[in-house]
């Protein structure tokens, strides 16, 4: 008799934007006269630049002629957008980052949950909490997080790290020493941001402690701050303990069409054990790269035309970030993010419980967005709401919030 793999038995419910998702569909057939605008899932809603259409047609062009047509392509990516990549958003902001470093994939998420495959079971990992929530559920799909505790919905053998309002939703340094720490930053879902000297602290804490730090820098387009950094590796020492996972999906609208990538420098290792070869070891087993017309709709992303296009649907979002800030604080709500990132976290009035929130929000204004508990426990009595609508539906979820 075939056997399963029992951890998957250990996750509570469904996947969290699952659960919003099925409650938000449920709402709207039951009341199909009323128009429910969404702002939970981090999905964007503007159209791909036309830079980068131009670079997807021409690409599918390639592909119709023999003599540019391409197969499988180089599983850890194409040299030309790995090129464009390291040139772009690594040296051009003083990162000593190299092309060979950088494996192009089918987005962070994929990439957030995969890298723990070419750790060890017994690793001890900390996060931030509230926190995205596939970096905890794939360590428990592989065996790593314990005990769940559902009274407090806490894993026993995860170290959390509370970012909370007193210390401005940024994590503290832990007491406990982990082997793998998960840093977000800017944060989802709190869409806090630290210091170059704040990551620096970590950068050093890494290093003194032999731990491996995996950074989410997906948001980084949405910095607007000069003193946040950009990448982990503006920080000294980074090379030696640093993964960054990037994505297209945020900062160029390729939610629908898949792209990002991990930076891995050589320096990382275990004893002799080069994580960048067990990476590439990984990748290229389990991985077939890519699409190649993908790939150049990435690499036109770097052009002059290219950075021009995606500001400007990077200024539209944060724009609308702005006016969800803007218009709940002067409702009396309690109000972080907004600023370098386009994530809004927003405390429940009268002290309601995250879902509770959820279903008055759903019921009330017809406005969907995510609980904050879905995140984690110290997420409970907070809220996320995204700038990724358009403006119109942003401007009428607020107003409505706003008349409750």
């Amino acid at each position: 008799m075939f056997q399963i793999n029992e951890n998957y038995l250990k996750l509570p419910g469904s996947y969290l934007f699952s659960t919003v998702g099925k409650k938000e569909r449920e709402y709207a057939a039951a009341n199909p006269n009323k128009k429910v605008i969404r702002l939970s899932i981090g999905d964007v809603t503007q159209p791909l630049a036309p830079v980068i259409i131009d670079a997807l047609h021409g690409a599918v062009d390639e592909m119709g002629k023999a003599e540019t047509f391409r197969g499988y392509g180089p599983d850890l990516g194409y040299e030309f957008l790995r090129t464009a990549i390291a040139e772009n958003d690594y040296r051009a902001r003083g990162c000593d980052i190299a092309a060979d470093e950088i494996f192009i994939s089918d987005g962070a998420k994929s990439d957030s949950g995969n890298i723990q495959e070419i750790f060890g079971p017994d690793n001890k990992i900390a996060v931030c909490d509230p926190v995205y929530p596939v970096y905890v559920d794939t360590n428990v799909m592989a065996g790593r997080t314990g005990v769940y505790d559902a009274a407090r919905e806490t894993w026993s053998d995860v170290i959390y790290m509370p970012c909370t309002q007193e210390n401005g939703f940024a994590p503290l340094l832990p007491k406990q020493t982990p082997d793998i720490i998960y840093l977000c930053f800017p944060n989802n879902p709190t869409g806090s941001a630290v210091t170059k000297a704040r990551l620096q602290e970590w950068v050093d804490y890494a290093n003194k402690t032999g731990a491996v730090i995996i950074y989410d820098a997906a948001y980084e387009a949405y910095i607007s701050e000069p003193d946040v950094p950009h990448s982990i590796y503006e920080c000294r020492g980074a090379r030696e303990c640093a993964i960054e996972l990037r994505s297209f999906s945020k900062n160029a609208g390729f939610t629908g069409t898949r792209l990002g990538f991990t930076v891995i420098p050589k320096e990382i290792k275990s004893g002799d054990i080069s994580l960048h070869s067990l990476w590439a070891r990984r990748h290229g087993t389990k991985f077939n790269g890519a699409p190649y017309i993908i790939q150049r709709a990435g690499e036109a992303c770097y052009t002059a035309e290219g950075k021009a296009q995606l500001k400007e649907q990077i200024d539209y979002y944060m724009r609308n970030a702005k006016y969800i800030s803007e218009g709940l604080k002067s409702a009396g709500y309690f109000v972080s993010g907004g600023v370098n990132a386009p994530y809004i976290w927003l405390k429940t009035p009268n002290q309601m419980s995250s879902w509770k929130f959820f279903d008055y929000l759903l019921e009330t204004a017809n406005v969907v967005g995510t609980p904050g508990s879905g995140f984690g426990p110290s997420g409970e009595g907070y809220f996320r709401l995204t700038a990724f609508g358009s403006y119109e539906n942003t401007v009428e979820a607020i107003e409505r919030i706003k008349k409750l």
